[in-house]
């Protein structure tokens, strides 16, 4: 299997490569880090992936931060400002975006592909009963619906994809201690497997789906 995962320097990013590469797979790994692959800047997008041979059997977006530039998640409406909203937006929905417009080529037309992007419960509209994060919310919530309307235009030029947006559940990683606060969280290795395991479960009918690690549909 050929899979290719974007975001590979992050927590969950490297534990999906370190999986897939242990489970036999042909892993290419991007990040910024580490080939200089920055998901807000297309230029860098079209370059790192147009170089790539097609026929990626797999293709994992793990790109995303709930920090930007030391300022948090605003907690109320008096902490948002446009600067903020434009950089979570840049990040967490624009970015996965860029990766999935310039993926698309790389994926085969004749079998099952599946391309996963990490969003968040916290993305949820209809499960969201707290407030606050405005930012990252809305550009999860965002990213949920390209996902989505990406998932409807890759079925008539590749019937057998599969475009999801996955929750990983609370992760130890580096993203944010806030993200964890309050919540049983699990290694980034766990995580992987998780939604490893939730990805083989799910075919062409599950396309444009938003799934949680446990692959319970997660409204949106």
């Amino acid at each position: 299997m050929r899979a290719l995962v974007v975001g590979a320097s992050g927590g969950i990013g490297g534990a999906l490569v370190a999986a897939l590469r242990a489970r036999g797979g042909e892993v290419t790994a991007l990040s910024r880090s580490g080939e200089g692959v920055d998901v807000t800047n297309e230029a860098s997008v079209a370059a790192a992936l147009g170089a790539l041979e097609p026929g990626f059997d797999l293709v994992v977006v793990a790109t995303g931060t709930l920090v930007i530039g030391g300022v948090g998640p605003e907690k109320t409406l008096r902490a948002v400002t446009a600067e903020g909203l434009a950089a979570q937006f840049a990040v967490n929905a624009i970015g996965p975006a860029l990766v999935m417009k310039h993926t698309l080529r790389l994926l085969p037309r004749d079998r099952v592909s599946r391309l996963a992007v990490l969003s968040a419960r916290v993305g949820s509209i209809g499960d969201n009963h707290l407030g606050g994060w405005y930012g990252y919310r809305a550009a999860k919530a965002a990213l949920n619906q390209l996902v989505r309307t990406a998932a409807v235009e890759a079925k008539r030029t590749h019937p057998l994809s599969v475009f999801v947006a996955l929750h990983p559940g609370t992760v130890e990683t580096g993203l944010a201690p806030a993200l964890r606060a309050g919540h049983p969280s699990v290694p980034a290795e766990v995580a992987a497997g998780n939604l490893l395991a939730v990805l083989e479960g799910l075919g062409p009918e599950d396309s444009g789906g938003f799934y949680d690690w446990k692959g319970e549909v997660v409204p949106w």
